[in-house]
């Protein structure tokens, strides 16, 4: 068994990782970046599509529905968004 088919979220995790890290500004990569690497590990397909369809997002929408500036759209609503708001999970290391 390869380390690709022991976890079939493996690939997707690692392209989210990228994805959220790399969104143009210091400031979101802290905040979606930090909230991927604190979360993704535990995500299974449903929270992984959440994720992937936020990432289409732009940042300052992000940014605006986790700081609690703008009501997000209904579809991100939920447990997910709420994580996203708690800002407990940005590391400064980077």
């Amino acid at each position: 068994m390869t380390p690709e088919t022991a976890d079939p979220f493996e690939l997707r995790r690692r392209r989210i990782r990228f994805r959220a890290w790399h969104r143009g500004t210091k400031e979101a990569d802290l905040l979606i970046g930090g909230f991927s690497d604190r979360f993704v590990e535990g995500w299974g397909d449903v929270e992984l599509a959440w994720f992937e369809d936020l990432l289409q997002e732009t940042d300052v929408d992000i940014m605006a529905w986790a700081f609690g500036k703008q009501q997000p759209p209904e579809r991100y609503e939920g447990p997910l968004l709420e994580a996203l708001m708690k800002l407990d999970y940005i590391g400064v290391a980077r």
